[in-house]
C-alpha cells in the first residue's frame, strides 16, 4: 500500500513539474513575441541614472527565465554606456542629456571614462544638465561635466576629499584564538595586514596616502576644467567643508542652482523647445541601450577582439563575476585562431587572486602574442594578479585613477588551535612519514612555515621576472617598485609599469594600429552560458543569499563578513590587492 502511495505521488509530482515547465515555456514564447519595441521619440532627453552596478562587460543573459521572471540584476555595461553616449551625439531625436542619479555604482576609473565621453557629447553642441537630491563625491565628479548643476533646496553635498578606512582584526584573533597564519613577500603587501597587526604600518600608510592623493588630484584637475575653479580653490572648499549645504555649494560655485525637481524638469522642457504644459520625452539609458543604441554597428570583415577579465582571479573555469583561466584561455585561443581578428585588447578589472591561475593565463597570453598583438586596457583596478596577466602585453593603457601594481604575493591559512584549546578540544594526527600535513587545529610548525615561505619567495621572483621581461626592465628595477606596493595609473605611468594613460577606446585604437587595420569591428569575449539545470533552479519568490545577508547584517557588516569569508576560502599562494581598503 505504501509503495502504491509513493508511486502515485511520484507520478503526480512528475506531471505537476512538467505542467509548470510547459506553462513557463509558452509564457517565454508569448513574452518574446509581444515584447514592446523601444522607440526613441523626437525631442527626447537621455536620462543617465548610474545607480545600478556598472561592470566593464555585462552581456545579456542567454537564460530566458532571467528576463521573464525579472531576476536579472540590472547591471550596466561600461562599453554599452559609452556606445550609447557616442550614438546619442549624432541621434537627431536626442537633444541633450540629463544626469539624474543618487549615486554612481562604479569605480573612479569608470566614471572618468564616462566623463570623457560626455565631454565629447558636449562638443557636438548638445546640452548636459545635472540634478540630484544629494551629491556624494563620485556623483559630483561625474555631474561636474554638465553645463549646469542643480540640487534640491533641502538636499546635501559631500566634497571633503578622498579617504580610506581599513579594519584590523589582530586583537579579535588574540582574544578568541581564531586567526589567519600569514606568509608574505613585499613590505607593502597589505592584503593580510589586518590579520597580523592591530594598526596600519608606516609602509601601508605611505602607499595609501600616495595613491589617494594621486587619484584625488586627477579628479580635481577634471572638476577644475569643467567648473572653472582652480585646484587650490577646490582643495580649500574640501578642507573647510565649504559645500556642506546647498547654499554654500552655490556660493562657492560648485553648483549653479537650488531648485525643486519640478522646476528642473520645466527648465529641461525649455532646453528642448517645448511648452511647460507638455510632457517631457525622457528615455532612460537602459531603454536607449535596449533600443539598439548600445552598439556601434559596423560590417567590416576585420575585427579587434576585446577580452574582458573582470573580478577576482580563481583557479578553474570562472564566470561573468570571477576570472578563471579556463574561460579566459578559451577566449584567447578562439581570438587567436580567428583569421579575421587582427589584434586583441585584454580589458582587466581585477584585484588579483590565485597566483597559479594568473601564471597559466600569462602563458596563454605569451603564446597569443607571438601571433597577434595584445594591448591591455586597465579599468578601476588591475593590481597584483591583475597586473600579472597584464605585464607581458605589447602595450598597456591605464586611466590616471586606475589602481595597479601591487607586485607581491602571500599565503594565508586559518588556524584555530588556541580557540580549540580554550574549549577543551585536542587534535591528534597519525602519519606515515616525517612531514605532517597542515592542520588548522594545531599551531603552524616551523617546517610548514619554511616550505610555504619558500613557495611564496619562488612565486614572487617569478612575478618580478615576468614583469621585468614584459616591461623590458631589470629585476632590480622592478623589485624597487614592487614589494606589493599599490600605485595609481598616473604613478604607474611615471615608474614604467604602464605605457600610456587612456581608456578602452584608446586601447582599441592602439591595437588596430599594431594589427595594421583601419576599418574593423569589435568582437567581445568571453561568451557566458547558463545551462538548463541552472535555469530551472531559479526561484522568483526567493531572495538570493547575498540579498538576505545584506538585509540582516547591513551593508557595512556584510562587507566585513564577505572579506573574512573570502580570505578564509583562499587556496594556494595569492597575488592579490589589499582588498580590505575602502576608498570613499
Amino acid at each position: 500500500m505504501k509503495f502504491l502511495r509513493n508511486l502515485v505521488a511520484s507520478i503526480l509530482g512528475f506531471f505537476i513539474a512538467g505542467g509548470i515547465i510547459f506553462v513557463l515555456f509558452f509564457a517565454i514564447i508569448f513574452s518574446l513575441e509581444n515584447e514592446d519595441k523601444v522607440v526613441v521619440k523626437s525631442n527626447s532627453v537621455l536620462k543617465l541614472d548610474l545607480s545600478n552596478a556598472i561592470k566593464d562587460y555585462a552581456p545579456k543573459e542567454d537564460n530566458p527565465f532571467e528576463e521573464i521572471l525579472g531576476l536579472s540584476e540590472g547591471k550596466l555595461s561600461l562599453n554599452e554606456i559609452l556606445n550609447a553616449i557616442e550614438n546619442a551625439k549624432s541621434d537627431p531625436k536626442i537633444k541633450g542629456i540629463n544626469i539624474e542619479t543618487l549615486g554612481v555604482s562604479g569605480g573612479v576609473a569608470q566614471i572618468e571614462a564616462i566623463r570623457e565621453k560626455l565631454i565629447e557629447f558636449k562638443d557636438s553642441g548638445k546640452f548636459i544638465k545635472a540634478y540630484s537630491d544629494v551629491y556624494d563625491q563620485k556623483n559630483y565628479y561625474l555631474s561636474s561635466v554638465a553645463d549646469s548643476i542643480f540640487v534640491n533646496p533641502v538636499g546635501g553635498m559631500e566634497f571633503t576629499g578622498l579617504s580610506s578606512e581599513v579594519l584590523f582584526y589582530k586583537d579579535f584573533e588574540d582574544k578568541y584564538g581564531i586567526k589567519m597564519e600569514v606568509i608574505r613577500h613585499g613590505k607593502y603587501k597589505s592584503a593580510v595586514e589586518p590579520y597580523i597587526a592591530n594598526k596600519m604600518s608606516d609602509a601601508n600608510r605611505e602607499q595609501i596616502t600616495s595613491f589617494l592623493k594621486s587619484i584625488w588630484g586627477e579628479m580635481l584637475e577634471d572638476i577644475s576644467k569643467s567648473r572653472k575653479l582652480s585646484v587650490e580653490e577646490l582643495n580649500n572648499i574640501a578642507d573647510n567643508l565649504l559645500a556642506r549645504n546647498p547654499e554654500l555649494a552655490k556660493e562657492n560655485k560648485l553648483i549653479d542652482g537650488i531648485i525643486y525637481k519640478d522646476t528642473y524638469v520645466d527648465n529641461l522642457k525649455k532646453d528642448v523647445g517645448i511648452d511647460s504644459s507638455k510632457t517631457l520625452n525622457q528615455i532612460s539609458l537602459a531603454k536607449y541601450i535596449k533600443s539598439g543604441k548600445g552598439k556601434i554597428v559596423k560590417t567590416a570583415k576585420d575585427k579587434v577582439a576585446v577580452i574582458y577579465a573582470q573580478g577576482e582571479i580563481i583557479y578553474g573555469e570562472g564566470n561573468k563575476d570571477k576570472i578563471g583561466q579556463e574561460l579566459i584561455n578559451k577566449a584567447l585561443r578562439k581570438a587567436r585562431k580567428d583569421k579575421n581578428v587582427k589584434a586583441i585588447v585584454l580589458r582587466v578589472n581585477s584585484p588579483g587572486g590565485s597566483a597559479l591561475a594568473s601564471d597559466i593565463m600569462w602563458r596563454e597570453l605569451e603564446l597569443t602574442k607571438k601571433e597577434k598583438p595584445i594591448v591591455v586596457s586597465m579599468g578601476n583596478v588591475a593590481a597584483s594578479g591583475g597586473y600579472y596577466i597584464s605585464c607581458n602585453a605589447d602595450y598597456i593603457f591605464a586611466e590616471p585613477t586606475t589602481i595597479t601594481g601591487s607586485i607581491g604575493v602571500f599565503g594565508a591559512v586559518p588556524n584555530v588551535s588556541e580557540f580549540v584549546n580554550k574549549i577543551g578540544i585536542n587534535a591528534e594526527q597519525v602519519t606515515t612519514n616525517k612531514s605532517k600535513p597542515y592542520s588548522l587545529f594545531e599551531p603552524m610548525s616551523e617546517d610548514f612555515y619554511n616550505v610555504t615561505k619558500e613557495g611564496v619567495e619562488m612565486i614572487y621572483k617569478t612575478f618580478v621576472n615576468r614583469v621585468a621581461e614584459g616591461r623590458k626592465m631589470t629585476f632590480e628595477q622592478v623589485n624597487e617598485i614592487a614589494q606589493g606596493r599599490v600605485w595609481s595609473g598616473a604613478e604607474a605611468k611615471a615608474n614604467g609599469l604602464v605605457d600610456e594613460l587612456g581608456g578602452l577606446e584608446k586601447a582599441i585604437a592602439k591595437a588596430a594600429e599594431l594589427g595594421e587595420v583601419s576599418d574593423f569591428r569589435i568582437s567581445n569575449y568571453p561568451r557566458y552560458k547558463t545551462d538548463l539545470k541552472e535555469s530551472l533552479q531559479l526561484n522568483p519568490f526567493m531572495n538570493s543569499k547575498e540579498s538576505i545577508l545584506k538585509e540582516e547584517l547591513g551593508e557595512t557588516n556584510y562587507t566585513i563578513y564577505k572579506n573574512i569569508k573570502e580570505l578564509s576560502n583562499l587556496k594556494g599562494i595569492q597575488a592579490r590587492l589589499p582588498f580590505m581598503i575602502e576608498v570613499k
